[in-house]
C-alpha cells in the first residue's frame, strides 16, 4: 500500500508539473507573433488612433489556452491589460471545443483525432471536461465570467443591448473599462442536442459559428468532406438561435450552408473572421456574391489577420480585404476579426492595431472610414441587433 501511495504521489506531481509546462509550451508554438511589440507608427496615424472612440474585434480564442487573462502575458496575442494598452473597448472571446489533428483548409474528417482533448487534460481541467464538448464550452464561458467579475467595475460581460450601452457610457468616463462577449466556434459543441442551446445562451453566448474545420450535425464545413448544406437539425438550431437572440456566424461554413442560412433567416448574420476570395482565392474565404448577400441582410464581416485568410504579407492584404468589401458593398459592413490566439501566426498582437490605421491611411481611407472599421460598425451592429 505504501508503494502504491508513493507511485500515485509521483504521478500526481508529474501531472501537476505537466499542467504548468505543457499548455504554455503548446501556446507559444501555436500562437507566435511575427513582429513582437513595441510598435511605432507615424504621428498622424497615432493621432487618429488616439481619437478612436470605440475599437472592437470580432474573434479571439484566448480562453482556450488556460492563461489568466487579467494578467499581462508574455505569450499569445490578447489579455485584458493588452486590451487596455491598445484602447480596445470590446473583444469577442470565442470558445473552441474541438479541432482535428492535421487541420487544414482543404479537407478534414469528422473522426480525426481531436487536438483539444490532450490540451484540456494537460491544463488540469475537471475530468468532466475531458471528453465532453458541451462541458468544455460551458467551462470556458465561466472562465470569462470569472475574469470579468474579478475586474469589478472595470470590465463588463456584454449579453444584451443594455450591457453594451453601459459599456459605452462607462468608457466615456474611463477608457480603461473594457467589454467582452462570448461566441462559440463550431456548433458541434451542442453535441447534437438542441436543449444545449439555451444552456449556452444562459452562459452568455451570443454568437455561434455553425461549423469549424469539420462537418458536424448541422451540416458541412468549408474544410470538411461533404460540402453539404444545413441538415434538418441545423435548420432547427438556426431557427432557435434567431428566437433566442444568438447571432449566426458563417465563418468556416460550406457555401451551401451560407446560402441556406441567408435564405431562411430574417436576422443579420456575422462572419466573425474571414478573408475575401478577390484577395486570396481560398475555400475558407467569401465570394463577392456571398459578401453582397450578407450585406443585404444587414450583416457584418470581420477580416482576419493571418496569412491563410489574407495572404502574404499580411498587413497590406488585411487592408486590401477591407477595401474590397468597402468598394463592393460599402464601409458599413466590414470590421476587424483578427482570430487572435486561434492557433495562427499573426503580424502583430493586439497592441499593434495602430499599424492597421497607418496602413489604411496609406491606402487613402478617410478618418471616418477608419473609425467605422476599427469599431464603430461593430458598435452600431450590436446596438441595432442585440436584444
Amino acid at each position: 500500500m505504501k508503494k502504491i501511495t508513493i507511485v500515485l504521489g509521483i504521478v500526481a506531481l508529474l501531472y501537476l508539473a505537466a499542467t504548468l509546462i505543457v499548455p504554455p509550451y503548446i501556446e507559444s508554438q501555436r500562437n507566435p507573433v511575427k513582429s513582437p511589440p513595441p510598435y511605432t507608427v507615424s504621428t498622424e496615424a497615432q493621432a487618429i488612433y488616439d481619437r478612436l472612440d470605440f475599437i472592437a474585434d470580432l474573434h479571439c480564442d484566448a480562453l482556450l489556452w488556460g492563461r489568466n487573462l487579467t494578467k499581462k502575458g508574455s505569450r499569445g496575442h490578447v489579455d485584458f491589460p493588452r486590451m487596455r494598452e491598445a484602447n480596445v473597448g470590446l473583444e469577442m472571446f470565442t470558445i473552441v471545443s474541438k479541432s482535428p489533428a492535421g487541420q487544414n483548409m482543404q479537407s478534414n474528417t469528422t473522426d480525426a483525432f481531436d487536438n483539444i482533448t490532450p490540451l484540456t487534460i494537460a491544463k488540469g481541467e475537471s475530468p468532466s471536461n475531458w471528453f465532453s464538448l458541451i462541458n468544455r464550452t460551458l467551462s470556458q464561458a465561466r472562465q470569462l465570467e470569472d475574469f470579468i467579475e474579478k475586474q469589478g467595475d472595470m470590465a463588463i460581460l456584454v449579453k444584451n443591448k443594455s450591457d453594451l450601452s453601459r459599456l459605452i457610457a462607462a468608457r466615456k468616463k474611463d477608457k480603461s473599462v473594457i467589454g467582452g462577449m462570448l461566441g462559440v466556434e463550431g456548433a458541434h459543441a451542442l453535441e447534437g442536442d438542441i436543449e444545449n442551446l439555451p444552456r449556452l445562451y444562459q452562459a452568455g453566448v451570443r454568437m455561434i459559428g455553425l461549423t469549424h474545420f469539420f462537418d458536424n450535425e448541422l451540416g458541412g464545413s468549408a474544410h470538411g468532406e461533404s460540402q453539404a448544406g444545413l441538415t434538418d437539425f441545423g435548420k432547427e438550431v438556426v431557427q432557435k438561435m434567431d428566437e433566442l437572440g444568438i447571432f449566426v456566424d458563417l465563418a468556416h461554413c460550406s457555401p451551401a450552408i451560407v446560402n441556406d442560412v441567408l435564405h431562411m433567416t430574417t436576422k443579420p448574420v456575422m462572419v466573425s473572421h474571414t478573408g475575401v476570395r478577390a484577395v486570396l482565392d481560398s475555400q475558407r474565404n467569401l465570394s463577392d456574391e456571398q459578401i453582397v448577400k450578407i450585406a443585404e441582410k444587414g450583416g457584418i464581416i470581420g477580416i482576419a489577420f493571418f496569412d491563410e485568410a489574407v495572404g502574404l504579407p499580411e498587413l497590406p492584404n488585411i487592408v486590401a480585404s477591407i477595401k474590397h468589401v468597402r468598394d463592393l458593398v460599402g464601409i458599413d459592413y466590414v470590421a476587424l476579426g483578427s482570430d487572435y490566439d486561434g492557433s495562427v501566426a499573426v503580424p502583430f498582437d493586439i497592441t499593434g492595431l495602430p499599424l492597421l490605421v497607418e496602413e489604411m491611411l496609406n491606402a487613402d481611407f478617410t478618418e471616418a472610414e477608419i473609425q467605422a472599421v476599427m469599431g464603430e460598425n461593430v458598435k452600431r451592429f450590436f446596438l441595432l441587433n442585440l436584444k
